[in-house]
């Protein structure tokens, strides 16, 4: 199989059946095969014909796509002739932990076709559920402060997800204040996002500014702020730096946002000059909350304090802020794509995964979940977010990538989506750079299939 170095290796395919003329390895795939194509084969399985060279010989395999409880479809080249066949975008939801794989959305489809194709209503700002969003999150939030005050030790963790979740609420109220999605009043926006940011010690305004290129680049290598595959160039920099992105993009990836949050949003040099002013206002907002509140809190409650009403919420909430991130724009089958290439409707729709998460989640994250609405235009509400998925769904429906959160689909993510190669889309670790990949090796075999 051909590396995101370009380098061929033997073709890995675990307990899977490989037929073929000659050993060895593997191109592109050419052509799907019935299963009379290989005697002995189970009944329905898919096989994929590879022709390749070797020593001189042609030669082909036949590989089956089919396989249960594996993420097979992830070591085929995940191009538009695959995601044109229903079957195997079926197989490769079922393996991938995903209810639906959208089709790939033609190229004479645009951005604004999609949403021209959406209600009106569903860009208006009301001020009552705007401010009723903010009610549920500063309730919450208090309820979440007051079961941590009254649990014994044993039931701290709940007490600790309620609470993180509950200012994972904060969050969202800010990330609407930053697209003019909140108020009418830009002024009253700039101020509510700044203050449900500070709890969060996150700057509101530089992390504004990184996030609307977000949105502009979504899915763009190099451009896109968010989270972006591994390069090669960046995996074989130095022996340190690999094991820190393994054990970074692999068992702590649902903590990864901390990281971002520090390196992007505190540096005064990754802003533009016009830029500078209001960064440095957000900044010493969130550096005033620290110097007075923590000191109040350990005040209050001792260190111990600090630890249990601040600190653990805090590691809640970027649990949700890595998963939500990762979860959303994160799949073998999603490429991320040069700037030649890049098309914004199918980097905005095709690009972006809708995920069902516990009702609950769902309500205290404020929608935030139904995100393939918020990338078609950042301009709806999150209380208006279910009913423009629901056109969406309507009108665009066999485009879309749906999933309910579930281990599968972490799995996918976390073993999986590491190294860029632009016909793969992704190269796994543990077949880049096989012998420092123990963490990854480890989280395929801790990491139950359950979708």
């Amino acid at each position: 199989m051909a590396t995101a170095s370009g380098a061929s290796t033997p073709l890995q395919l675990s307990s899977a059946r490989r037929v073929g003329s000659c050993p060895g390895n593997s191109a592109p795939a050419k052509r799907l095969f019935p299963r009379r194509a290989v005697a002995g084969a189970p009944a329905g399985t898919i096989f994929v014909k590879r022709d390749f060279v070797y020593k001189g010989q042609s030669c082909h395999q036949f590989l089956p796509l089919k396989q249960r409880g594996r993420l097979q479809a992830a070591v085929l080249p995940v191009n538009s002739p695959l995601l044109d066949d229903e079957e195997i975008r079926k197989q490769m939801s079922e393996d991938y932990g995903f209810k639906q794989i959208g089709a790939q959305l033609p190229d004479n489809v645009t951005l604004k076709d999609v949403m021209d194709s959406l209600p009106k209503e569903v860009f208006e700002i009301d001020d009552v559920k705007a401010w009723t969003s903010v009610l549920i999150s500063v309730t919450s939030y208090a309820l979440g402060i007051f079961l941590i005050s009254k649990a014994p030790w044993y039931l701290l963790a709940l007490a600790w997800a309620w609470t993180g979740t509950a200012v994972t609420g904060f969050f969202v109220i800010g990330h609407d204040c930053a697209h003019k999605s909140f108020s009418r009043n830009k002024l009253v926006e700039d101020i509510v996002g700044t203050l449900a940011f500070l709890p969060l010690i996150y700057p509101y305004e530089p992390w504004r500014f990184k996030h609307d290129k977000h949105h502009a680049k979504t899915n763009m290598l190099i451009e896109d702020t968010a989270w972006q595959p591994i390069s090669p160039k960046e995996i074989k920099k130095s022996s340190f730096l690999r094991k820190a992105i393994i054990f970074g993009y692999g068992p702590i990836r649902p903590w990864m946002s901390i990281s971002h949050w520090l390196i992007w949003h505190f540096d005064l040099k990754k802003f533009r000059p016009n830029e500078l002013p209001r960064v440095k206002i957000s900044l010493a907002s969130v550096f005033a909350f620290m110097a007075i509140g923590w000191p109040l809190i350990i005040l209050k409650s001792g260190i111990v304090g600090w630890f249990k009403f601040w600190f653990m919420p805090w590691v809640v909430y970027h649990f949700w802020m890595s998963t939500f991130t990762m979860v959303h724009h994160t799949a073998p089958h999603i490429p991320f794509k040069t700037s030649k290439e890049w098309n914004a409707a199918q980097a905005q729709l095709n690009g972006t995964v809708h995920c069902d998460y516990p009702r609950w989640v769902e309500i205290l994250c404020h929608d935030i979940n139904v995100h393939v609405p918020h990338h078609i235009s950042p301009r709806i509400p999150s209380y208006n977010l279910r009913a423009a998925y629901d056109s969406i769904k309507q009108n665009w429906g066999e485009y879309i990538n749906e999933a309910s959160w579930n281990w599968r689909l972490m799995k996918t993510i976390m073993t999986k989506c590491h190294v860029y190669d632009k016909d793969r889309y992704y190269v796994p670790f543990d077949e880049f750079v096989p012998e420092e990949s123990h963490p990854i090796k480890f989280l395929k075999k801790v990491m139950p299939d359950y979708a």
